[in-house]
């Protein structure tokens, strides 16, 4: 702080009306700075509540995003375990389709052997009894009548033949 002189009527006028303006010019300074820092502050502050508005939209969005992330993973997830039982349980039908048809072919083949060998049996029996009446008609002796029917019979057989 400045000291004054003195006058007559206390301090120098000059000298305290100086001091005076030079404190309003402070003064006025430091009201000015004031105003524009609260200015700033007030701006700053704007600037800071548009920020954190972004900041928890942001936060908002990553949270939905996971949300998002997990829900897709565990869709997948169970879609895949899904698929996976539903080709287990057509592969199982599959099998124990082809299984059956399998067995259903085993059984036909072995009834086909089976009846081709009743075909067989019968028709080596009828053969052989076949063979035993043309060995008993080279033993008899044929009345002539029955001859000239057996050679107009194997002339019919031939002529159908060709």
């Amino acid at each position: 702080m400045d000291k004054f002189s003195y006058e007559a009527n206390g301090y120098n006028r000059k000298e305290v009306n100086q001091f005076i303006g030079d404190v309003i010019v402070q003064t006025e300074s430091i009201i000015e700075r004031v105003k524009s820092q609260n200015t700033e502050i007030e701006r700053l502050r704007a600037e800071l509540e548009h920020y954190k508005s972004i900041e928890d939209t942001l936060k908002k969005a990553i949270i939905k995003a996971e949300e998002t992330g997990d829900n897709i993973r565990r869709m997948a997830r169970d879609e895949s375990e899904s698929i996976v039982t539903d080709a287990k349980h057509n592969a199982s039908r599959i099998v124990n389709e082809a299984l059956l048809k399998a067995e259903k072919i085993e059984n036909n083949a072995e009834l086909l052997e089976k009846n081709m060998k009743i075909f067989k049996r019968k028709l080596k029996v009828i053969m052989e009894q076949q063979m035993a009446v043309v060995e008993e008609i080279e033993v008899l002796e044929l009345d002539p009548r029955w001859f000239s029917f057996f050679v107009k019979m194997e002339g019919l057989y031939e002529s159908k033949k060709c």
